[in-house]
């Protein structure tokens, strides 16, 4: 049994098994990630959409990190929640990508060690009530996990996307969706799949019931001055 803190009520995990070996076309893959997307914890998934509601009607910071294709997918969802959201709202989503800075990851890769590279950057940002959204398809990355320890000891909540049987990252979060699979491009296909769907979510959600201290104003418009 899975339990998700942010819903309260335990949830039945079921791992869809998918030999490497058995995807030989592309129908057979295509069939295996419908056979998974059909098996997602969508009540997870609606714990995590309140979770991150909760961070930017209380003006939280939310603080996203992965490795590899879940670093793009960390910079790709901090994208949509900081302007797919905005729509005319005077409220913003305070939403950062910890894979964005090259430099910082870098210098504290080189200087300290590999596994620093999130922990020591949410160390400068995170405090009580913003969220640490963590994305690993394994749920082992080293990296993930120690920063997912400094984000519960700063009294962050712990949230975040991951696969097989969520490895040791579950037990670290606070609200986790699980993708039932174990084969890591399916589970990177559906990690961006539920992002999406999150973020569509929170977009109606804010649409059609503002908060009350948000109202809709003209539109931050940069210009260039003329040379």
């Amino acid at each position: 049994m899975h339990f998700s803190p942010a819903l309260g009520n335990p949830q039945p995990l079921l791992l869809v098994l998918i030999p490497v070996n058995s995807i030989r076309n592309c129908e057979s893959y295509f069939a295996q990630l419908a056979k998974t997307i059909a098996s997602l914890p969508f009540a997870d998934m609606d714990g995590l959409t309140a979770v991150l509601l909760r961070a930017y009607e209380l003006q939280r910071t939310v603080l996203v990190f992965g490795n590899g294709g879940s670093a793009a997918l960390a910079s790709h969802f901090a994208c949509d929640l900081g302007k797919g959201t905005v729509n005319g709202w005077s409220r913003r989503f305070r939403v950062l990508a910890l894979t964005d800075n090259v430099p910082l990851m870098t210098a504290w890769a080189n200087d300290s060690n590999y596994v620093d590279i999130f922990a020591e950057q949410l160390a400068n940002f995170a405090g009580p009530g913003d969220v640490a959204f963590a994305i690993s398809a394994s749920g082992n990355s080293p990296n993930v996990l120690k920063a997912l320890r400094v984000a519960k000891q700063a009294g962050s909540v712990t949230a975040g996307l991951t696969g097989f049987s969520g490895g040791r990252m579950l037990a670290l979060c606070d609200a986790c969706v699980v993708v039932p699979s174990d084969n890591m491009q399916i589970i990177e296909d559906v990690h961006v799949s539920v992002a999406h769907s999150i973020f569509t979510c929170i977009r109606a959600r804010i649409d059609q019931h503002p908060p009350l201290s948000a109202s809709r104003g003209p539109q931050l418009v940069t210009r260039t001055a003329a040379k």
